[in-house]
């Protein structure tokens, strides 16, 4: 019998095979021969304005990558001081294995994963769950109190029940586009407008069991730890997140994800259409982007104008935004008329979370050790109702130091961080972490300088990722289905949007390189070029596969 296919972020609202069609031999298309060497501006370098900047060169365009802040984005690993390849994740840090699309370039270049230390998991070696003031340690579900696996066992029986579950997840495994369609189409309305704690709240699983079992669903969760922070969002986000699998399963990058982007811009790749061998993104720009965008504005049929942060102006046919979609708005000058006032309102409505993250780096990987007490792990990966919400323990080895992620905390736990400086923030997670562990002197361990993130003080990032409200799944619909142009009016081609903020699935890394191959595709389509044959894009299966458009 044939082994079960995997889970992968196949759909569920565009189920294209976007892993097959960047990997496939006869490549993503070709450019007219007059269109070779063309410029194209990207604004942004994350992951999103990378994976399109990396893809257009291969086909023979020039791209141009313009970056206001910080290369590589929301993909940012920042060193520890005199330390060698210890860093702190500060953006995304745990890869789903369903992520294929995403892994193809991973595995591009080279770079190495293991698995991420989840609670519960055999990479996190132990779990400590802290609720009410009561302290429970596992090491798998069944070392817990028979209370968690019934809110476990809740949550798979809600999904069976009021999604669909099983049929649908079988049809993304076995990439039977037409069965995911149908399946996923019939749930977009019923709970595009409902919430996630309504979902939860009102299914038979959860209705015969107490407040408490639906409390601790929200602080300590399911997968990747406590979920209460999107009880508000729309359940359509979160049923995409557990069919794709991106809840389970999931991998760090060994040194630091920030080296994808940085690998992708230093890439010489075989095969280049028009450019000598040899060629990168790198030597393209002589080195470094372009500087922040202050301005784009049409000023004639087919021309967009780019004018950096200098005043430098620069003319382009075609130009992608892969900034943060506020942006547009706040901080770059942006004519009114490059977008419908439909779009603009989707782009406007667009709700981003809150995250703060906190980070120390410590002597020796200590947790380790065990307590000849209790026989257990002296500290573990930490899910709690307190202050510090989640703490990670990175083991670099023992003659290496470890990272402690002290505090993964989101929306009015984050907000509780903002004003204070890292110091502060060590201090108050300390606090808490001492309530649940009296005896571990976990100060004496750190060594050199904490670093912290909060992301919504970023002024540009203005928060971490893209939360979908009850009733956005038009808006949704309106920028994902942006890159499809031909029926757009003259002064609304050219400019193109990727990052996961523009897909499906916010906060993963997949959904903002899917939406890059869209804009690749949308780019190569306005120059008149196309896909082989034996290898169509998404644009030319998007009659076929089309997100459902609900009525307005």
């Amino acid at each position: 019998m044939d082994a079960e296919r995997p889970v992968t972020a196949f759909g569920p609202d565009f189920p294209f095979p976007f892993d097959e069609w960047v990997a496939h031999p006869a490549g993503l298309g070709r450019v007219p021969d007059d269109r070779l060497g063309t410029e194209v501006a990207i604004v942004g370098a994350g992951v999103a304005g990378l994976v399109a900047a990396y893809e257009l060169m291969r086909l023979g365009l020039r791209p141009v990558v313009y970056e206001s802040s910080q290369f590589g984005g929301r993909l940012r690993s920042q060193p520890f001081e005199g330390a060698d390849g210890i860093v702190a994740e500060l953006g995304g840090m745990r890869f789903p294995r369903s992520s294929t699309t995403f892994h193809h370039y991973v595995d591009l270049l080279g770079l190495r994963t293991e698995p991420f230390p989840n609670p519960l998991t055999p990479a996190a070696g132990s779990t400590v769950i802290d609720l009410h003031g009561e302290t429970y340690y596992g090491r798998t579900l069944a070392d817990l109190p028979q209370f968690f696996t019934e809110v476990a066992d809740a949550w798979t029986s809600a999904l069976a029940e009021r999604a669909s579950f099983g049929p649908l997840q079988r049809a993304i495994r076995e990439r039977d586009a037409a069965t995911v369609k149908r399946l996923w189409d019939a749930l977009v309305p019923r709970w595009d407008d409902r919430t996630f704690y309504d979902f939860v709240s009102t299914s038979t699983a959860f209705s015969d069991l107490s407040f408490r079992h639906r409390e601790a669903f929200g602080q300590v969760g399911f997968g990747t730890g406590g979920w209460d922070s999107d009880f508000p969002n729309s359940m359509l986000e979160i049923l995409r997140v557990v069919l794709t699998g991106c809840d389970e399963d999931q991998l760090l990058v060994v040194g630091g994800v920030e080296q994808l982007p940085q690998g992708l811009w230093r890439r010489s790749p075989d095969g280049l259409a028009h450019w000598p061998a040899g060629t990168s993104l790198s030597s393209l720009h002589g080195g470094a982007t372009r500087p922040g965008v202050a301005r784009i504005q049409r000023v004639a049929p087919g021309t967009i104008r780019v004018t950096d942060v200098y005043g430098v102006a620069r003319d382009y046919g075609c130009v992608l935004t892969t900034c943060q979609s506020w942006l547009l708005s706040t901080q770059i000058d942006t004519d009114e008329s490059l977008f419908s006032q439909e779009l603009w309102m989707a782009l406007d409505r667009t709700r981003y979370m809150q995250s703060t993250k906190t980070f120390v780096m410590v002597d020796r990987p200590f947790w380790r050790d065990v307590d000849p007490a209790t026989g257990r792990d002296v500290m573990s990966m930490t899910l709690t109702d307190r202050l510090t919400r989640s703490t990670y323990l990175f083991d670099n080895g023992d003659d290496r130091p470890g990272v402690i992620c002290l505090s993964y905390s989101w929306m009015s736990d984050s907000l509780k961080m903002l004003p204070y400086p890292v110091t502060h923030r060590v201090e108050l997670a300390l606090r808490a972490l001492r309530q649940i562990y009296p005896q571990v002197d976990i100060a004496s361990h750190v060594i050199g300088d904490p670093i912290t993130v909060t992301w919504e003080s970023d002024p540009h990032s203005l928060g971490a990722f893209k939360g979908a409200l009850p009733g956005h799944y038009r808006y949704n619909r309106r920028m994902y289905c942006h890159f499809m142009q031909d029926g757009l009016p003259p002064a609304e081609r050219g400019i193109f949007m990727a990052g996961d903020d523009v897909s499906w699935t916010p906060a993963w890394a997949e959904g903002a390189v899917q939406t890059a191959l869209n804009a690749v595709w949308g780019i190569l389509h306005h120059l008149g070029g196309a896909c082989a044959p034996d290898n169509p894009g998404p644009g030319d299966r998007f009659g076929e596969l089309a997100p459902l458009a609900l009525p307005d």
